[in-house]
């Protein structure tokens, strides 16, 4: 059924708003029907961060429903996006100590000790699923949020060493794997044969950049003082944030497609990954004052962009989910239709509010660019 919740305080009126859109999305689903997967997956781990943040069970029902769903129906766990729930259900049984959150957790935990991996030490992006069968066998820059973070947080929380060794040393292959050399920007999948970053040419899809630019900061921060994954994501970042300033948008926004040839259209869960993790950056002192003040205002563009005050908020001009196709790889991007509050959308852009407000709101200012 869909959980009601009550009004909270809020930092500022940005974050007033974005709650707004949260609690619309909470009271329109039923968590028991969400499926296993990654859109949904980070929705539930997006509502714990904002649960975190407000340090209140605001969204602790819906979580809950959603994970004990999945607990009574034994998920499988074959691919990165199958994966990525498991992250949600270790955020919810660090709250609550649940066993059943545990199970589910420690399902994606040996997805990614077992899972076999490709010549370049990743797991096949969609692993041993049917579709994984026909798809070229590839590592794919998403997966480092749908597993990655997972391997790394659990790893520290539950202190499995193993698995945290291979967390600290996923930045580094990733960047080697897909980081381009020439722009700093990475590739949308890395084809374990002929052994390449692909799409090949200068065809870079924003929202994989966007998981990038999230992902890095956060599995940073659960490794060790003096791991090596540490520097490799700060340097990654480094690179990263320096391709992506000069193609923000003049609204604040980033294109579906960055760099030359066009940008087909502008797009709303990129925006909000990158505006997310270079808070989360700047806060930790990883990026300087000119990303802090792109976040904010990539940010402060979004949440206009979720209608006027008193009317219903909506998040709009979210890409479908996409995949590097074999073929015409740009057109198959610029031709990926936009959607409305879409699930890992939503949960984007409800990251991106709590890393803003950590760092002091989108009202503060926050330097020059």
């Amino acid at each position: 059924m869909p959980y009601n919740v009550a009004a909270a305080p809020a930092r500022s009126p940005a974050f007033a708003r974005v709650l707004e859109l949260a609690d619309r999305a909470v009271a329109g689903t039923d968590p028991a029907s969400m499926r296993w997967t990654w859109g949904q997956a980070l929705l539930a781990w997006s509502l714990s961060e904002l649960d975190a943040f407000l340090g209140e069970d605001r969204y602790l029902p819906f979580c809950s429903a959603y994970c004990a769903a999945w607990a009574a129906r034994g998920p499988r766990v074959d691919q990165s996006d199958t994966c990525a729930p498991a992250l949600a259900a270790w955020a919810l049984y660090r709250r609550t100590g649940d066993p059943g959150c545990r199970r589910l957790a420690e399902l994606g935990a040996d997805y990614v000790r077992r899972e076999p991996r490709l010549g370049c030490g990743l797991p096949n992006h969609l692993g041993h699923s049917l579709v994984g069968r026909l798809y070229p066998k590839s590592a794919w820059v998403d997966s480092l949020m749908m597993f990655g973070l997972l391997a790394a947080r659990y790893g520290a929380e539950a202190g499995d060493a193993e698995l945290l060794e291979y967390a600290a040393s996923l930045p580094g292959r990733f960047a080697s794997l897909m980081q381009d050399e020439g722009t700093g920007l990475f590739r949308h999948s890395y084809r374990d044969r002929p052994g390449s970053a692909y799409p090949r040419g200068p065809v870079f899809w924003a929202r994989g950049n966007g998981w990038m630019a999230a992902a890095l900061p956060a599995i940073r921060g659960f490794l060790p003082e003096g791991s090596p994954g540490r520097a490799d994501a700060e340097r990654s970042l480094s690179r990263l944030a320096e391709a992506l300033l000069p193609l923000q948008r003049p609204d604040g926004w980033w294109d579906t497609l960055l760099g030359p040839g066009g940008g087909a259209y502008r797009e709303s869960s990129a925006t909000a990954l990158v505006a997310a993790g270079w808070a989360r950056s700047a806060r930790d002192g990883l990026l300087d004052a000119r990303c802090a003040a792109a976040a904010r205002r990539a940010y402060a563009s979004l949440v206009a962009s979720l209608g006027p005050a008193g009317e219903e908020p909506s998040m709009r001009e979210i890409s479908a989910p996409t995949i590097p196709l074999p073929l015409l790889p740009r057109l198959g991007y610029a031709l990926v239709p936009k959607a409305s509050d879409l699930s890992y959308g939503l949960a984007a852009l409800f990251l991106a509010a709590v890393e803003i407000e950590r760092l002091g709101g989108a009202e503060s200012a926050g330097g020059g660019t």
